[in-house]
């Protein structure tokens, strides 16, 4: 196993521990660094299928948090309409475009938060099932179908999901745990559609290398999930994204001369 394979095991079981410690981030982590050695496409091939082993146990685990209203309203028919416009875009987008296209959505969404988290954002807190909220529960409606094209593009929507849902009443554990149940069910998908083109042909050796990682990243992010200050947490995290998106920005275009 060369050093890009473990690098990239290192980054799946930070990126999976941060998942567990706050209901997103896995593959937009591991995306984000891997794609500085990997191409992006067979990444997806390796990140999703260990991202539903993960998803389908704390699904389980924390099913009584679950906000099945939102989720049966809201989330999973725009998300899935999103995916599988995501789905279809994704063969008019050459590699280079791809890597483009995700570093700069990742860099938007790392500065964003980091920004939000020096000098918090005041958002309006509405509740999606009260239809009388039109405007707000409209413009989610498209943030959250957004969300679903970039999950369709790069298996990573976590980003505008999550800020889709900045607004809505969801505390902290109903928010992760609402968030893994739809990685769960969008993963799942994606996986099938990868087996049916042929695309996990060449992932099975790396999926059997890197899915012990899945069971550590459960235990340690079950364990900072309670211990640490999620703040601090997820300000590291956002930094290091700053700097991968900003590494695979340069990578790519330096690749072009």
């Amino acid at each position: 196993m060369t050093i890009s394979y473990i690098a990239l095991g290192l980054f799946i079981l930070l990126a999976y521990t941060a998942e567990a410690v706050t209901g997103f981030g896995s593959i937009v982590i591991a995306l984000s660094l891997g794609a500085l050695f990997f191409p992006i496409d067979w990444l997806q091939t390796v990140l999703v299928p260990l991202n539903i082993c993960m998803t389908g146990f704390l699904s389980w685990k924390h099913r009584r948090f679950i906000d099945k209203a939102l989720l049966q309203k809201l989330v999973l028919p725009f998300m899935f309409v999103g995916t599988l416009a995501g789905l279809a875009l994704q063969p008019l987008l050459g590699g280079i475009a791809l890597k483009i296209s995700f570093a700069v959505l990742i860099l938007w969404f790392a500065v964003r938060e980091l920004l939000k988290l020096r000098a918090p954002i005041k958002i309006e807190v509405f509740d999606v099932r009260d239809s009388g909220n039109g405007a707000g529960t409209l413009l989610t409606r498209l943030l959250v179908a957004a969300a679903g094209i970039t999950h369709g593009l790069f298996a990573s929507g976590g980003p505008l999901l999550v800020y889709a849902l900045a607004g809505t009443a969801l505390d902290k554990a109903r928010l992760r745990a609402t968030l893994i149940v739809v990685w769960f069910s969008l993963n799942a998908a994606l996986t099938a559609v990868f087996l049916a083109q042929g695309r996990l042909a060449h992932s099975w050796t790396a999926l059997l290398y890197y899915l012990p990682l899945i069971p550590i990243g459960i235990v340690l992010g079950e364990h900072l999930h309670h211990r640490i200050d999620e703040q601090s947490f997820r300000r590291w995290i956002y930094r290091l994204l700053v700097i991968a998106a900003l590494a695979l920005l340069l990578a790519t275009l330096l690749s072009l001369r």
